[in-house]
C-alpha cells in the first residue's frame, strides 16, 4: 500500500467509537503493573561465534549483521574439546525447567513490587512458554516455588510461539475483568537457548543467530476509579495465514535426537504482507485511524520481520525504537519480547492522557496478535 493511500484512508469519514465500558457497565481491565527479567550470562554475537568456533563466512555474516549486540544465553559448560558440551534433548529439558522457574519467580516478584501489590494478592496466573515442556505446568511450580496461594486459578499455554504472549494477556485480561477487583497474572517465560542444536548448518544457524533467553509478566485488574497512569485494555485482533502453517515449526531431528526449531526465509514477508489486515481490523472496531494511534510495541521477531511490518503499516523509526533496542539488547525472546518494549516505553515517561497504544505480536501458523491499549 502506498504512503498515498494511507493518507485517503486517513482521511475517510470514521465509524462511531466504541464505548470503554462494557455492555454490563463495568470497567475493563488495565495492566497494573510490569515486571521483566533474563539469566545472569549474556553473550555479544562475537562471542557466540568464538565460543563455537564458528568460521563460516555466511554464518558469521547472519549472526554479524542480525542487529543484534548482545543476548541473554545459557550455554552449557566447556568440554575437553574446548567447545560446548553437546546437549541431550532431557539436558534441554532440564535446562528449561530451572531456568523458566528461576528467572520467571524473579520476572513475577518484580512486576509485582512495581506495582506496589503482593504475592498473596494473585487470584489468577496465566504462564506461557514454547521453548520447553512441563508436567505439572510451569504456573503450578511457580506456586510452590513462590507460595503463592494454593487456590489460585491458573492456565498454561504451550507451543504457541512468539505470538503466544498475546494470545496469553487476552484470557488474563478477560479473567480480571469477569473478577473485578481480583489481580491477574500473564507471566512468559522462554528459555530459547534450550532449543538449540548447533551442527553447522544454515539452518540451526538462522535460529542459534537470533534468539535469546528472558521472562516478563504484567499484572491487570479492574479499576472502577479511572486512573491515566493505567492502559484499559480496550480489545484484541488476530489473524491466521494458514497457507504459511509450516514457516515457523519445531520439528524433531533424528540426526541430533532432539528438536529443532524452523524459519522460513518468507516469514518476514508473510507477516508483513497480513500486518495490515489484523491492525485495521483493530483499529476499525473502535473507530480509529492508524495515524491515531502514538505509541507502537511490535515483538522484536528480527531485524527483517520488523523492516517489512514498518513498511507495509507506514510506521517510522521512531514508532518502532523500542522495537528494535529491545531486539539489539536482549534478541528476539519470543512470547515475551513486546512487554520488554513496553517497559522501556513507560521508562520514557511519555505517554500522554487520552492516547492510544497497539501491541503487536507474530509467531508460527503464521500467525498475527494485536492488543489496543488507551491511557
Amino acid at each position: 500500500m502506498s504512503p498515498d493511500t494511507i493518507t485517503r484512508l486517513d482521511s475517510m469519514p470514521r465509524p462511531a467509537a466504541v464505548s470503554h465500558r462494557r455492555a454490563g457497565g463495568g470497567t475493563r481491565a488495565r495492566i497494573a503493573a510490569i515486571g521483566t527479567a533474563n539469566p545472569a550470562t549474556s553473550y555479544s554475537q562475537q562471542d557466540v561465534l568464538d565460543r563455537y568456533r564458528i568460521e563460516d563466512r555466511r554464518i558469521c555474516q547472519m549472526f554479524l549483521n542480525s542487529a543484534i549486540e548482545r543476548r541473554f544465553l545459557t550455554l552449557p559448560p566447556t568440554g575437553a574439546d574446548g567447545l560446548p558440551a553437546v546437549e541431550t534433548q532431557g539436558e534441554l529439558l532440564k535446562k528449561h525447567s530451572s531456568n523458566a522457574i528461576a528467572v520467571g519467580a524473579q520476572a513475577l516478584q518484580r512486576c509485582v513490587e512495581q506495582g506496589g501489590l503482593r504475592l498473596g494478592d494473585i487470584a489468577y496466573l496465566c504462564c506461557v512458554t514454547t521453548t520447553g515442556f512441563l508436567t505439572p505446568g510451569l504456573s503450578a511450580l511457580l506456586i510452590k516455588e513462590l507460595g503463592l496461594r494454593t487456590n489460585c486459578a491458573r492456565a498454561d499455554i504451550v507451543g504457541m510461539g512468539c505470538n503466544a504472549g498475546l494470545n496469553g494477556l487476552t484470557a488474563a485480561a478477560a479473567w480480571a475483568q469477569a473478577n473485578p477487583g481480583k489481580l491477574a497474572i500473564m507471566l512468559c517465560v522462554e528459555i530459547c537457548s534450550a532449543a538449540y542444536v548447533f551442527d553447522g548448518t544454515m539452518r540451526t544457524a538462522v535460529v542459534n543467530s537470533l534468539f535469546g533467553d528472558g521472562a516478563a509478566a504484567v499484572a491487570l485488574t479492574v479499576q472502577e476509579t479511572p486512573c491515566a497512569r493505567l492502559p484499559t485494555v480496550l480489545g484484541f485482533a488476530s489473524g491466521v495465514v494458514p497457507e504459511a502453517i509450516d514457516a515457523m515449526r519445531f520439528d524433531w531431528n533424528d540426526t541430533h535426537g532432539k528438536f529443532s526449531f524452523v524459519l522460513a526465509q518468507d516469514v518476514p514477508y508473510v507477516v508483513g504482507a497480513n500486518a495490515e489486515r489484523v491492525i485495521d481490523q483493530l483499529l476499525g472496531e473502535h473507530g480509529l485511524r492508524r495515524s491515531e494511534i502514538a505509541h507502537w510495541l511490535l515483538h522484536s521477531g528480527g531485524k527483517k520481520v520488523i523492516d517489512s511490518v514498518k513498511v507495509n503499516l507506514g510506521l517510522t523509526a521512531h514508532d518502532l525504537r523500542h522495537t528494535t533496542s529491545v531486539l539489539r539488547d536482549f534478541g528476539n525472546m519470543s512470547s515475551g519480547s513486546f512487554l520488554f518494549s513496553y517497559e522501556r516505553l513507560l521508562a520514557e515517561g511519555v505517554i500522554g492522557e487520552g492516547e492510544y497504544g497497539v501491541m503487536m505480536t507474530m509467531g508460527p501458523g503464521a500467525t498475527i496478535e494485536a492488543c489496543l491499549l488507551h491511557w
